[in-house]
């Protein structure tokens, strides 16, 4: 009778779904600030969620954590990948769930914290079989890139799946090669296959926090982000990326490493460049808020995350969610 009772109280300690934080929000609205603050007020790790951040010697233009932070806070999904070596949602899912289990097996609150939205969608509700690459038909739809320039990919895509098309940005053509890849391989809209046969993450008690501030001064944040980038070197950075890995790197295309690119090939000036850096990363913010408005499961906060009111107000809850 009582190895009974012992066993049914294991299992359902065995069973307690582990608490994890993730924190969203548009870029330079402060969720690496926040994070940190989390990290160290929980006994936390921070999971990087950015398509970008996973790539090494990318560090100015993805605004990624400074070594410093990174010595402060233990960080994972972070410079895993060389710039020449592909990477997808469901790559970063894999890496992402076995790191959330590394750090809730030793004891410790996951804070996953980004603004790539399926990266995310990716890791917390899995995505459906996607069919396998298929080289020709990439290299199709690249000539084609070449030829008519981006938008003219990003027409199709809408054509043939807007939903798909609404979550990629028109510059971002390695996105828009694997979304049509996928929906004429299956011939299924890809967002339709988003739908069926996921594989959700499980036994995890999820917490979701989102960094709203005020749009007039997250835009000039924006723009004096993007033109510090190049103030502090991202024409330097991107020149050695291309110096490796030539011209046709596909995450050349990323915010402001297009735009560095456009200026070392003679495109464009630096004034030009620094000011579409800036118009597009403003863009890219309002994209990330219509993705996550979507989630009706965030709670907002209407500040910047290394303001005192957001932070006092995100370790509420999270104190709130350790306690449940």
């Amino acid at each position: 009778m009582g190895s009974s009772v012992c066993a049914g109280v294991v299992a359902r300690v065995v069973n307690v779904a582990q608490p994890m934080v993730v924190l969203v929000g548009p870029t330079a609205s402060g969720k690496t600030a926040l994070a940190l603050r989390l990290a160290e007020e929980f006994h936390g790790e921070i999971v990087s969620c950015d398509a970008v951040a996973v790539y090494r010697g990318m560090d100015i233009g993805s605004a990624k954590p400074s070594p410093a932070e990174r010595a402060q806070v233990r960080h994972h999904a972070i410079d895993i990948l060389d710039p020449d070596e592909p990477s997808t949602a469901g790559d970063y899912a894999q890496v992402a769930r076995a790191a959330l289990a590394d750090i809730s097996g030793r004891g410790g609150l996951p804070v996953v914290s980004g603004g790539t939205g399926l990266y995310l969608r990716a890791l917390l509700e899995g995505l459906a079989p996607a069919p396998p690459r298929d080289e020709a038909l990439r290299e199709r739809l690249r000539k084609r890139v070449a030829e008519r320039g981006p938008e003219y990919l990003h027409r199709l895509l809408r054509h043939m799946d807007a939903k798909a098309a609404s979550s990629i940005h028109a510059n971002d053509v390695p996105k828009m090669i694997r979304s049509l890849e996928v929906t004429l391989a299956a011939r299924v809209p890809q967002s339709e296959q988003w739908r069926a046969g996921r594989d959700a993450l499980k036994g995890y008690r999820v917490l979701k926090l989102g960094l709203n501030p005020p749009r007039a001064e997250l835009y000039a944040r924006i723009n004096d982000r993007a033109a510090k980038m190049f103030a502090d070197g991202l024409i330097e950075e991107t020149s050695e990326l291309r110096r490796r890995f030539g011209d046709e790197c596909r995450v050349l295309g990323s915010l402001g490493y297009a735009q560095a690119l456009a200026m070392l090939r003679g495109d464009m000036t630096m004034d030009e460049a620094i000011a579409a850096a800036q118009r597009g990363h403003r863009n890219y913010a309002k994209r990330q808020m219509t993705w996550f408005r979507r989630d009706q499961e965030i709670d907002w906060i209407a500040s910047f995350g290394n303001d005192v009111e957001a932070q006092d107000r995100a370790l509420k809850a999270v104190r709130q969610h350790l306690s449940a």
